[in-house]
């Protein structure tokens, strides 16, 4: 039997945005609805997304690069990803999930990493206490070759 994941509604995550950039600053509102809904509603499709960290990956994914809000994006998609987690039971993960994600959700948005990188980034939060050499060294090899692409322009 499956285990149940639960979910969160869409004033939730605008209600945390808000939170997010009352506490940190930046420009308040919401930029589209659609796109925000649109991930919230997908994640709970098990035929797109049959497993926790397939979810988390697109939640994390979508809420940062389809701009849901006006700012804050990253700093969202962070924080929904360990509300979620949270809810979900993971909560002995968060801390390390929160630290290790901050400067994985910059490279998300930047695109230098990609959702199938993610997902083994967010796989291993999950299921390790640290990544595995084989993810240390593919996320070596991928932030390098984009800051080697920069110092090329």
């Amino acid at each position: 039997m499956a285990e149940l994941t639960l979910y969160f509604d869409t004033q939730h995550a605008v209600d945390v945005h808000d939170w997010i950039i009352e506490h940190s600053g930046g420009l308040a509102g919401v930029k589209d609805l659609g796109q925000l809904e649109s991930v919230l509603q997908h994640i709970q499709n098990d035929d797109y997304y049959p497993s926790f960290d397939t979810k988390l990956t697109h939640l994390i994914f979508g809420i940062n690069k389809f701009h849901a809000f006006n700012d804050g994006n990253k700093r969202a998609s962070l924080t929904l990803g360990a509300y979620f987690l949270t809810l979900n039971g993971y909560d002995y993960c968060v801390p390390q999930f929160v630290i290790q994600m901050e400067n994985i959700v910059v490279a998300v948005a930047e695109g230098t990493i990609g959702k199938d990188l993610l997902q083994r980034v967010v796989l291993s939060l999950i299921e390790d206490d640290d990544f595995p050499d084989d993810l240390k060294l593919d996320l070596l090899e991928t932030l390098r070759d984009d800051h080697l692409e920069d110092d090329l322009n």
